[in-house]
């Protein structure tokens, strides 16, 4: 009998492993491999050297089964929903393939296989035909797969996952019921295994639709900041447009006033001029509209939630040689997150951000910083509907590349340091 011939056994154990890493590392990438992997590789085969060794019922025997190929699933770092989906559909394409193996040696050999509880006490040759010729079609199966499958590093929600298993669960059902003599049932089994075989490419479709669907959404929204910050710029160059020509207005008066003599009226509109001046004008003033524009954006924000910010600013040329679409990204993000951030905090003196912002003859820095509420990074948005934010230090990151630059990011003492450097590059305006 196949259980007291040991070479077999182990033969049957490591080709099995084989096969399913084999069969994870087509559906999983195999960067997500954990490491020390012996140690589930050891318990799986214990596992099916158990499952081979000894006679279960057929529902514990099935759950048996498909632990032993979760166990080789565990050794990857990917979603438990997506290993337990992978891992049934490969009991049901195992199951598939062995149905069909019943038919093919059923009609060559004439093994008669219809009490499936004495499998295990046919001659081991027999049952190892079996085993073989089920691996054999499963490895073709699985290069199937390989071809159809993708890398897929997003998550789609839960109703997805119990639509897809439909089709598994369904094949199960109908292997219970098919027999293995009838070629009506063995063109079933076919029809099934190509079933399964689709689940992938489903799967991978609905994966890449759904993402597709996100990333437009965040794409979107980020437009929208940024049409808002631009909106920003757009108010504070026509807020310095108007306070020029009122004060030509104003120039005008006490010119009259001066060539009347009456000094003491000219004095005094002066006086009431630079007040006005003063007030209407931007709070920062580096001669950069988009700085100024952004950070007066934040201080008066920081003023109506009762934010403390505190401003650092030191250009050494009003024009810096950064494309004003990705000023608006970076400072527009990084100010966006300080504020975010503050607004969290529920004691009003820890609402603190600093804001530093110079530059070099071959750079721009900037350095904000801010309070949090916790020791722990903040880097999921608190803002409604956080899925549609948290993209804005990616699309930092993307900024910083493109010039050739870095973002750092520290934590320490309940405040959050957020650093870019931003080379210059001649070849932008």
């Amino acid at each position: 009998m196949i259980q007291n011939n040991l070479p077999v056994i182990l033969c049957i154990v490591v080709v099995m492993a084989v096969q399913i890493n084999f069969f994870f590392n087509s559906v999983f990438d195999k960067s997500t491999r954990k490491n020390n992997r012996f140690i589930y590789f050891l318990i799986f085969g214990l596992l099916d050297y158990t499952l081979i060794f000894t006679s279960f019922s057929p529902i514990l025997s099935s759950i048996i089964s498909l632990l032993v190929i979760f166990t080789i699933a565990h050794s990857y770092q990917v979603e438990f929903k997506i290993k337990l989906i992978f891992s049934l559909l490969y009991a049901v394409l195992m199951s598939l393939a062995s149905s069909i193996s019943f038919y093919i040696l059923y009609t060559l050999d004439s093994i008669d296989f219809e009490n499936m509880d004495l499998i295990k006490q046919f001659d081991h040759i027999s049952y190892t035909k079996l085993i073989f010729l089920s691996c054999m079609i499963m490895f073709a199966v699985i290069l199937i797969i390989r071809l159809v499958a993708k890398r897929r590093s997003f998550s789609l929600p839960y109703r997805y996952y119990a639509l897809i298993l439909v089709i598994p669960v369904v094949s199960l059902y109908h292997l219970n019921i098919l027999t293995y003599k009838s070629f009506y049932s063995f063109l079933s089994a076919i029809g099934f295994l190509f079933l399964n075989v689709m689940i992938v490419y489903i799967f991978d479709t609905i994966t890449d639709n759904f993402k597709f669907m996100h990333e437009n959404a965040q794409l979107q929204q980020q437009m929208d900041y940024q049409d808002a910050n631009y909106e920003k710029v757009v108010h504070s160059f026509k807020s310095i447009k108007r306070i020029i020509h009122d004060t030509n207005q104003q120039f005008l008066y006490i010119e009259e006033c001066i060539k009347r003599n009456e000094l003491g009226a000219a004095l005094e509109h002066i006086k009431t001029t630079l007040n006005k001046v003063e007030g209407a004008y931007q709070r920062v003033n580096t001669g950069n509209l988009v700085i100024d524009a952004l950070v007066t954006n934040t201080l008066d924000i920081g003023q109506a939630n009762g934010i403390r910010i505190d401003t650092r600013l030191n250009l050494r040329a009003h024009k810096i040689p950064v494309d004003r679409y990705d000023l608006c990204v970076v400072m527009g993000n990084m100010l966006d997150n300080a504020i975010e951030a503050s607004k969290q905090l529920k004691v009003a003196e820890d609402r603190y951000i600093l804001i530093k912002i110079h530059t070099t003859e071959s750079a721009l820095l900037i350095h904000i910083l801010n309070h949090m509420e916790s020791e722990s990074l903040p880097l999921r948005s608190q803002k409604p509907n956080p899925e549609f934010h948290g993209i804005g230090l990616t699309n930092i990151a993307r900024i910083c590349d493109k010039y050739g630059g870095h973002m750092t990011i520290e934590t320490k003492h309940k405040q959050f340091n957020n650093m870019v450097l931003l080379p210059f590059l001649t070849n932008h305006p």
